[in-house]
């Protein structure tokens, strides 16, 4: 069934929802533009997505979801924050590799896999 919720508001819902699952508090989770990411977690706890992520895939969104409410617990991308990826995200690697694939094939920032200078 399709959500009623704006886009923004269904990313948000979505964070909360995983938010819980993997008992974290984000402080603030925000959904703007940004150009060169899909998403970023400050260490004071702000979520911050792309707004163009509601367009993305459900997996692909719960990646980049899970991967942000992580460095809630973890700020570096160890061992333990792969193995937590792997334990709520399964596959995760392919959905990596695959975004840094198509970064290189379209002149994409290798880290981001957002296009280098696009305006959008």
């Amino acid at each position: 069934m399709k959500s009623s919720l704006f886009p923004a508001q269904e990313l948000k819902r979505r964070t909360l929802g995983w938010a819980t699952r993997l008992r974290v508090n984000p402080k603030v989770i925000r959904v703007q533009e940004m150009r060169r990411k899909w998403g970023s977690c400050s260490s004071a706890g702000t979520v911050t997505l792309a707004s163009d992520l509601a367009a993305q895939d459900p997996r692909f969104q719960d990646y980049v979801i899970v991967h942000e409410l992580l460095h809630l617990r973890l700020s570096t991308h160890g061992r333990v924050f792969k193995a937590l990826m792997s334990a709520h995200v399964p596959g995760w690697q392919a959905m990596e590799r695959r975004r840094m694939r198509d970064a290189r094939n379209s002149s994409a920032e290798p880290l981001t896999g957002r296009p280098k200078g696009a305006a959008r």
